[in-house]
C-alpha cells in the first residue's frame, strides 16, 4: 500500500524522489520504494526523512509507533512535575520567554500572575512578537458563564471575573498591535496552557481548588509522545471558537 502521507510531505516540499535521495543519501528507487509501495524505512532514515520535509516522523510513519513507544515517548516528554503553580521559579518563566524564537500561545482564564512575576511580561512579548513569533493571547470573557462558574466552584465568586477585567487591562496597550493576536474565550476550561516553541507548562484545574494551588506539568515535544500534542489541540480548540479582540 503507497504511503500517501509521504507522497503529500513530498508535494508539499516540492521535492522528488531523486532530490530526497541526494539530501539524505539514499538511492532514488530506494525512497520510490518508501512511497510507491509503503515499505518502512530504518529508524535512522525516517528521521533524516522527517527532518528533511520538516514533518513529524510519527505522522509518516504512524505503524513505527505501537502505543508502547509511544507511550515511552510521552513518559520522556514530561520534563517536571511541579506541586502548584507558585512552585515553578520565575527563571524558568524567564527562560522559556527569552527562547521562544517561533512561538508563545497563552491561554488561561486570568493568568494575572504573570504580570506580577515579571512585571515587564508585556514589553517581553511585545519585543518577541516584532522579533517574528507568533504570540497568540486567550483570556476570559469576564461576562462569560464559564468564568462566574469557575469563580463559583474556587470559592471566590466575582472575584476570577474581576481578575480577569484586570489581565486584560494590563494587556490593553498591545491589543493594537498587529503583531500580537488576543481572543477573549468563554470556554469550560480544565487546563491553563503556557506554550513556548516546544516547552509546554500545563497547569491542571482541579475542582474546588484554585488555578495556583494545582499542579503543573512542563512537557516538551519529543516526536512519538502524545502529551504535547494532545494539550496543544486543546489550544487549538479554545482559540477557534474565542473572539478576537
Amino acid at each position: 500500500m503507497a504511503n500517501d502521507r509521504l507522497r503529500s510531505a513530498l508535494a508539499a516540499a516540492g521535492m522528488t524522489s531523486s532530490q530526497l535521495g541526494d539530501r539524505i543519501e539514499v538511492d532514488p528507487k530506494t525512497v520510490d520504494r518508501w512511497v510507491s509501495n509503503g515499505r518502512m524505512p530504518h529508524r535512522s532514515n525516517r528521521q533524516r526523512v522527517a527532518a528533511a520535509l520538516t514533518q513529524d516522523e510519527a505522522y509518516l510513519w504512524p505503524e513505527a509507533f505501537s502505543d508502547a513507544s509511544a507511550s515511552r515517548a510521552s513518559q520522556a516528554e514530561v520534563v517536571g512535575v511541579y506541586p502548584n503553580r507558585g512552585s515553578i521559579p520565575t527563571a524558568l518563566w524567564q527562560s522559556l520567554f527569552d527562547g521562544a524564537v517561533e512561538s508563545i500561545d497563552i491561554v488561561a482564564f486570568a493568568a494575572s500572575f504573570l504580570h506580577d512575576t515579571m512585571p515587564d511580561v508585556d514589553d517581553q512579548l511585545l519585543k518577541k512578537a516584532r522579533s517574528g513569533v507568533r504570540v497568540r493571547l486567550a483570556f476570559g470573557d469576564p461576562d462569560c458563564a464559564a468564568v462566574a462558574l469557575r469563580g463559583d466552584d474556587e470559592g471566590i465568586g466575582p472575584s476570577l471575573a474581576d481578575r480577569c477585567r484586570l489581565t486584560w487591562k494590563y494587556v490593553e496597550p498591545l491589543l493594537g498591535v498587529s503583531e500580537i493576536e488576543a481572543r477573549a474565550h468563554s470556554t469550560t476550561l480544565y487546563c491553563s496552557m503556557f506554550r513556548f516553541d516546544g516547552d509546554l507548562l500545563a497547569n491542571h484545574h482541579l475542582f474546588g481548588a484554585a488555578a495556583n494551588h494545582s499542579p503543573v506539568l512542563h512537557v516538551r515535544r519529543l516526536v512519538g509522545g502524545r502529551l504535547f500534542d494532545h494539550h496543544m489541540r486543546s489550544f487549538e480548540r479554545v482559540w477557534d471558537a474565542a473572539l478576537p479582540q
